[in-house]
């Protein structure tokens, strides 16, 4: 089995089975602020268990290609947001549950503005922006309980280009 994982380019529908796109592609929902701002209306699917929904802000240390990937995680008890605050693209890795344990990893380079949704459970790669300051908004569960389970690949993957 190889363990290199190409990178594909973020699109909502690539992405669909791990969380949501955050862009702000087509048409606005809605003009406001007397027509001078366009809505792109619930973009995000948030969901939580026994918490609150929080904003953090995350300081990110620039990564580089190729990237090891020896580590991902999941939130059982929350959604997580990650909204770039800068227009830097940033590396994306999921994988689909099997039986508990992360299935074999999908790497997704995001666009500049774009940012991502992990619904709960959903096993991800840690934050990994590639240039930039690596400044983040992260939406996610505030609230009691565990909510983060780690898992450590025994062999890392290799994400490239």
């Amino acid at each position: 089995m190889s363990r290199e994982i190409r990178i594909q380019p973020l699109t909502a529908q690539a992405f669909a089975p791990f969380g949501d796109v955050l862009s702000v592609a087509g048409d606005p929902d809605k003009m406001i602020n007397a027509g001078l701002c366009g809505r792109y209306h619930d973009r995000a699917q948030m969901a939580f268990d026994g918490g609150r929904a929080g904003i953090s802000l995350f300081q990110a240390q620039l990564r580089a290609l190729p990237h090891s990937l020896d580590l991902v995680e999941r939130h059982p008890e929350g959604s997580q947001a990650f909204l770039p605050m800068s227009m830097d693209p940033f590396l994306v890795i999921v994988a689909p549950d099997q039986g508990g344990v992360p299935g074999l990893p999908l790497a997704f380079l995001t666009q500049p503005g774009q940012g991502v949704n992990y619904h709960r459970g959903t096993w991800h790669g840690v934050l990994t922006p590639l240039s930039g300051p690596g400044l983040f908004a992260v939406v996610d569960r505030i609230g009691p309980g565990a909510n983060l389970e780690e898992h450590f690949f025994d062999t890392p993957y290799q994400v490239v280009d």
